[in-house]
């Protein structure tokens, strides 16, 4: 016997809870999908920037060694320039500009370490006439250098590995206490090491460096000459700079290592802000100062560049 459903109890298709559980099954597939495809993008994404991250490496390994094999720079100085700039393209504050610089410049700084024959290290940290700016700035900038300091002296694998003595070059009566006692207590850490040297002058200018040589001279009755000059330098000269770059596209030298600086001194503007500076940009410079070398050595001339 066959019995017929009514027509009120069939699950067709146009019965409204079979239409519900369709629209809940393919919202609950959808959603999954949906999830798994997040998912296995997310993974993609990792792949990538890993890959990119180990070919980036190799790349700069690859160059490092290539450079390493022609003569290098003695001195390098870096005017550290663009940390405001980069932080307010970004919609960040100003302050996560300055974070951004500080690790910039440890970067630079193995960077330039690891090519070998790269004994000294400048950077203009912090100009004299920057006290000039917010004051809420100035004491945030203080507070960031004095923790960075703090790190170098407790972490610093970059500083252990090459063995570098930090020198802090400038008017530091300047700074705050809590600075000044950092600032110390690395140079202190330090003074034993015999690998490179990185002058962080802060607060610093040229002038300033120039007067107060001068007045040394003047106050110990010693002619004024430019070898007595030098002698009472901040930074002395026996090592004068060979390349000086600044970032940001700024052409000018703010009142920096203006002694030291000569005639053989190449000097480069670079676009990237300091916050992003890296091999990318390093590298062509180092490159360019070879092939100046080079040519000078195959011409006879200028026989008293460094030489690897």
């Amino acid at each position: 016997m066959v019995h017929l459903m009514p027509e009120s109890g069939r699950m067709g298709a146009d019965d409204p809870d079979s239409e519900k559980c369709s629209e809940s099954y393919n919202v609950l597939t959808d959603g999954f999908l949906a999830q798994r495809a997040r998912h296995i993008l997310a993974a993609i994404q990792r792949y990538l920037k890993s890959a990119e991250a180990i070919l980036m490496n190799l790349v700069q390994y690859i160059l490092v060694r290539s450079l390493s094999m022609g003569p290098m720079p003695r001195h390098v100085a870096f005017i550290m320039d663009g940390n405001r700039r980069w932080s307010r393209a970004n919609g960040m504050q100003v302050f996560e500009g300055h974070k951004m610089g500080f690790e910039a410049l440890r970067r630079v700084l193995e960077l330039c370490l690891s090519l070998g024959g790269i004994h000294m290290v400048t950077v203009y940290a912090f100009a004299i006439d920057n006290f000039k700016r917010d004051e809420e700035e100035v004491n945030a900038l203080m507070e960031l250098a004095k923790t960075r300091l703090l790190e170098l002296y407790d972490h610093g694998e970059v500083v252990s590995r090459y063995s570098v003595r930090v020198r802090v070059v400038g008017q530091r009566h300047l700074l705050p206490a809590g600075v000044q006692e950092a600032m110390s207590r690395l140079e202190d850490a330090t003074k034993q090491n015999t690998g490179a040297i990185l002058n962080i002058c802060m607060p610093y200018s040229a002038q300033d460096e120039m007067c107060h040589a001068v007045s040394q001279c003047v106050s110990q009755s010693i002619p004024l000459t430019p070898a007595t000059v030098d002698a009472h330098l901040m930074i002395p000269t026996d090592e004068p700079v060979d390349i000086l770059v600044r970032t940001s596209s700024v052409h000018r030298l703010s009142d920096f290592l203006l002694w030291q600086c000569n005639d053989n001194t190449q000097l480069h503007f670079v676009q990237q802000y300091w916050p992003l500076f890296g091999a990318r940009e390093l590298v062509p410079i180092l490159l360019q100062y070879q092939r100046k070398v080079l040519w000078d050595r195959r011409c006879g001339m200028h026989n008293d560049l460094p030489s690897k």
